[in-house]
């Protein structure tokens, strides 16, 4: 690999000019790539509420839709309203009280149980359900919910998957700028006390960050990716691939040493050692992230690919361009030299391998609780209501419980030749149910005695199709609850008795599917991410025991960070339940490895067990206690900051399972290499040689 080095050392300034002109594309890229908000869309095509989606939009250029209120508005002035809101891009149909009887019917001559379906006299407060042409995430779809607040000046509040996601969109947008600055600052500040280089971080940051760049920008090709991955990209690469820089310099460093006249051979050199150990540590952590690519609920294959790349990006960045800077800039770095802080853990490491039952006791103890915890920790599936109360979509939402007992909208595709007696049958069974507000279809607004011909043609028209009608269902319980997901059910099992065809849609039957799949995606991905580690290590250290010593390490410490919310009472992000764990191992297997290797070397080199552990334990903690200060600098500012909570726990829990990891591997990994000593020097290659057989076997 050192004629790999060489021929960068010599095109340094080439590779520079390169590595600067392709961040315009990157820009570009990064620009045109379009973003998507809405979680629900990443659930899988085949299954009966996505399908009922496309039919809401094919047959009834209906896609999205949304639940509008208005409050202390005379009814000329709600007509108006209506009149501007009908007469935004992209709105398909309003559906109002004077939709349905005409403004001839004044509803307050109504009895209580239909007026109250649209108005709530205490509050003087009215309802109207608005469709839209395009689906729930489209931009066309956040526009006409950002239009339909800008004509109305606010007076109206909007509910609904839609506005959720609008300002979702906004919030992040707002956000993500802030997330990068605060991630970059933090990790500055540990690479400044903890670097003997001053100058030498903001190298590493311009570097990776050129690289976070070609990652975002080359995401076009894919046509769009989720917010999450937009928002987490930056951070999670700069935590991931940052151990890379740090890598290349220590080991340019150590190079000098051996070349002190000749800085070009010596960064020749440092390129090769770097590309070399940091291709088996990214293969690590890409599998890491392949592995969230099996999951159905394909969210976890945008950010896995996203990640990947985002790896092997940070790779080629670190054996190219960050070498491009440092030899242009040696002068300078020099000047900025400093003594390095990091002190010398020889009698730390002389304390933990000589106490090693201490800690083989603590794991014991803390096993059963982590895992405990982590089994029983509390997951939420409706991110509506984790968003800042201040949104307009939260204090919809709010208002749409409070006035008209209803925390959710759902719908019926019924077969549209159903007769009336039939549809009335069907909703008047499922208005019995507990939870249910209303259920309201055509016929079951109308009446029976109003014949269809003596309707709005415009009225019929959307809400009967060629195949399918709609029936509106209205429900008191929540989204994501197991009152509504059985009530989901129990709704389902009575179309279906009426309308073998039928299908329940909406957010509610979309978020249970949800549950169902992720939870899946959950068992999948844990078993892929082990597997193909696994794999990686047994290739890596050519061992069957070291494996599944350091798979279990990890483990351990994803049992702990992914069972502190079940003690602490919090509830986590769905997604977080299926990602970190895959992410947390695969990102800090690393500080594993790369004691494994030095406490092989030694024990190849004839020393005893315990001077090995001991000296791949001093020499490792300094390298690991900075990747893991990094990782969690990257991650921490971001969960601090963040107000969509998607994202803050996410990166609550990764800055934190860094930290769990690194005191697991220094506190407790050591313990099992002296306990299973004798069954990883045979079981592994490379332990054993003529000149250290006996001594190893008896030591």
């Amino acid at each position: 690999m050192e004629k790999f080095g060489r021929v960068i050392v010599k095109l340094r300034i080439p590779i520079l000019i390169l590595g600067i002109l392709l961040v315009i594309p990157s820009v570009i890229g990064y620009v045109k790539t379009k973003v998507n908000y809405d979680v629900l869309y990443y659930l899988p095509s085949n299954i009966e509420t996505i399908q009922g989606q496309d039919i809401l939009l094919d047959d009834f250029h209906k896609g999205a839709y949304a639940v509008v209120m208005v409050q202390n508005m005379s009814p000329y002035e709600i007509e108006k309203l209506s009149e501007k809101i009908e007469s935004v891009d992209h709105v398909a149909e309003l559906i109002s009280f004077n939709n349905l009887l005409g403004d001839s019917v004044p509803v307050e001559i109504l009895p209580d149980k239909y007026a109250s379906k649209f108005y709530n006299k205490e509050t003087d407060t009215t309802l109207m359900a608005i469709f839209f042409d395009d689906t729930t995430s489209s931009t066309d779809t956040m526009d006409a919910i950002v239009n339909i607040r800008n004509i109305t000046e606010n007076r109206c509040f909007i509910a609904g998957m839609s506005a959720v996601v609008t300002d979702t969109k906004l919030l992040s947008e707002k956000e993500t700028p802030l997330y990068v600055g605060i991630a970059v600052l933090l990790v500055c500040i540990i690479l400044a006390v903890f670097m003997d280089s001053f100058l030498v971080p903001v190298f590493f940051m311009i570097s990776i960050g050129m690289s976070i760049l070609y990652n975002l920008g080359s995401n076009v090709f894919l046509g769009e990716i989720s917010y999450v991955s937009k928002a987490l990209t930056a951070v999670l690469q700069l935590g991931v691939t940052l151990d890379y820089s740090i890598f290349l310099w220590h080991s340019f460093k150590e190079m000098k040493k051996e070349y002190p006249d000749d800085s070009k051979e010596a960064m020749a050199h440092a390129i090769g050692n770097t590309f070399t150990s940091v291709l088996g540590s990214s293969i690590t952590t890409i599998a890491g992230f392949i592995a969230l690519c099996f999951m159905s609920f394909t969210l976890g294959r945008d950010l896995g690919i996203v990640m990947a790349k985002g790896v092997i990006f940070g790779v080629i960045g670190c054996v190219t361009i960050l070498p491009s800077f440092i030899m242009i800039f040696e002068k300078a770095l020099d000047k900025t030299m400093h003594k390095e802080l990091m002190p010398k853990f020889d009698k730390v490491a002389g304390f933990i391998v000589s106490k090693f039952w201490i800690f083989l006791i603590l794991f014991i103890l803390l096993l059963a609780p982590a895992i405990y915890g982590y089994k029983n920790t509390k997951v939420y599936y409706d991110l509506s209501d984790t968003l800042p109360d201040k949104l307009n979509c939260s204090q919809a939402n709010k208002m749409l419980k409070e006035n008209f007992d209803m925390n959710s909208l759902y719908m019926i595709l019924a077969d549209s030749n159903m007769s009336s007696k039939e549809i009335n049958q069907m909703t008047d069974e499922i208005k019995s149910l507990d939870g249910i507000t209303f259920a309201l279809g055509l016929d079951s607004a109308m009446g029976t005695s109003v014949p269809e011909e003596m309707l709005p043609a415009k009225l019929v028209n959307n809400l009967k199709g060629k195949d399918y009608q709609i029936l509106l269902v209205g429900s008191d319980y929540i989204i994501a609850s197991d009152e509504i997901n059985t009530q989901i059910d129990t709704v389902n099992a009575i179309a279906k008795k009426h309308d073998a065809k039928s299908m329940v849609v909406g957010e509610a039957p979309c978020t249970k599917d949800l549950i169902t799949i992720t939870d899946h995606d959950f068992k999948v991905v844990s078993l892929v991410s082990i597997a193909a580690i696994f794999l990686i290590i047994f290739f890596v250290l050519k061992s069957i025991s070291l494996p599944v010593i350091l798979v279990a390490a990890i483990e351990f410490a994803i049992f702990i960070n992914m069972g502190i919310p079940f003690y602490t009472g919090t509830e986590i992000p769905f997604i977080a339940s299926v990602v970190i764990g895959t992410i947390q191992l695969g990102a800090t297997v690393d500080y594993a490895i790369l004691m494994t290797t030095r406490y092989k070397r030694e024990r190849y080199a004839g020393k005893t067990k315990k001077e090995s552990v001991t000296i791949a334990l001093a020499t490792s903690i300094p390298s690991i206690i900075v990747s893991a200060l990094g990782f969690f600098a990257a991650t921490f500012g971001v969960g601090m900051l963040a107000s969509i909570d998607m994202i803050s726990s996410l990166c609550m829990l990764m800055a934190r399972g860094a930290i769990i990891s690194m005191f697991v591997v220094i506190l407790i990994l050591p313990s099992f290499f002296m306990v299973f000593d004798p069954i990883i020097i045979h079981t592994s290659v490379g332990f054993i040689n003529k000149e250290n057989q006996g001594k190893l076997i008896l030591s």
